[in-house]
């Protein structure tokens, strides 16, 4: 998924909900069970707490502490 079919796919979810068909209609070949996978394993608990757990920035680990 590219980062901006991500972009599209959270605002259109904003505004239509759950109707994957309707959002996989405005992302050029991507099927409504592909949109609906990706939104389901960014949202599902285990996904966030992981997200949580791993800093995306690795530039504010401490060296020193290494």
């Amino acid at each position: 998924m590219t980062e901006q079919e991500e972009d599209l796919i959270y605002r259109m979810h904003k505004l239509v909900g759950d109707r994957w068909a309707l959002i996989a209609g405005r992302i050029p070949g991507r099927k409504p069970e592909e949109i609906e996978r990706f939104w389901l394993m960014k949202h599902s608990e285990g996904f966030a707490n992981k997200q949580r757990e791993e800093p995306k920035d690795h530039s504010k680990i401490n060296s020193s502490s290494v």
